[in-house]
């Protein structure tokens, strides 16, 4: 990914990939046993426990057992060791096997696609910091590079390869965001998200603006088949990601380009 430029020349985005940094020597004060993957490790721990707004370098070093100096030895800021925190939890994402050349495009898509969402579900707090940094780190790197790699694949025009992977991917993000919270939601009021939708749906019941809503529930019958909240929400996904790659199977078909509308 080639950064851009804010339109001065020589500028970057600020990237802590971007920035040469001296390798690290030990002072004779410096904690034994403390490097940086130990220093990452431990902030995604805390992030998973406590989330984005109650980190800080303090709380970090206290969970470390060292001085916030001694973190700060490893990384120049903050946003650095965020951005290396969520480029850290991209590297869990499982990659399709590329090696056989008959597999499927379709399903090394689902792969890609079902990896992102799992991510930002174990991860919520990631959601944010990847709207915020450029994410080209080594981990995010490779997931790229592999989508572009399977949509290739694909047959579809290399103009309209960005707009597919957009397509697919800011579904699984939107999707799996709004699942995150209303799991986070559920966790603050010690109930479990099945609670959750069941007292939704008493609140909605007797309102008569909300007929419609519950019948298409009604007939969609997860609790009928006794189904979890959670069993509902990976159905829907699932065949709202297979709609997504339906639309780009039909795109590729179309070797004339998009469709117009009369």
């Amino acid at each position: 990914m080639a950064a851009a430029t804010d339109g001065r020349a020589g500028k970057r985005p600020r990237s802590v990939w971007l920035t040469e940094r001296p390798p690290v020597k030990r002072k004779a004060d410096q904690p034994a046993g403390l490097d940086l993957d130990k220093i990452v490790a431990a902030t995604v721990r805390l992030l998973d426990a406590e989330g984005l707004a109650k980190f800080s370098m303090r709380r970090l070093a206290a969970e470390l057992g060292v001085t916030a100096m001694s973190v700060y030895w490893y990384v120049d800021t903050k946003d650095d060791l965020l951005e290396l925190a969520v480029d850290a939890v991209a590297g869990e994402m499982t990659l399709p096997d590329e090696s056989e050349d008959t597999a499927d495009w379709r399903d090394q898509l689902r792969v890609l696609a079902t990896a992102y969402r799992d991510i930002l579900l174990r991860h919520p707090w990631a959601a944010r910091l990847l709207g915020e940094f450029i994410n080209i780190g080594p981990h995010s790197t490779a997931f790229s590079n592999a989508t572009l790699r399977v949509m290739a694949r694909s047959g579809l025009d290399p103009d309209q390869t960005s707009g597919a992977l957009a397509s697919i991917f800011h579904f699984v993000y939107g999707f799996s965001t709004i699942r995150a919270l209303h799991e986070a939601r559920c966790r603050a009021a010690g109930i479990s998200l099945d609670d959750y939708f069941g007292q939704v749906v008493a609140a909605l019941s007797d309102r008569p603006e909300f007929a419609e809503t519950l019948e298409l529930s009604a007939r969609a019958g997860y609790a009928r088949r006794g189904d979890s909240a959670r069993d509902m929400l990976d159905r829907d996904f699932g065949f709202a990601l297979d709609l997504q790659i339906a639309g780009i199977d039909a795109m590729r078909a179309d070797r004339d380009g998009p469709r117009t509308r009369d």
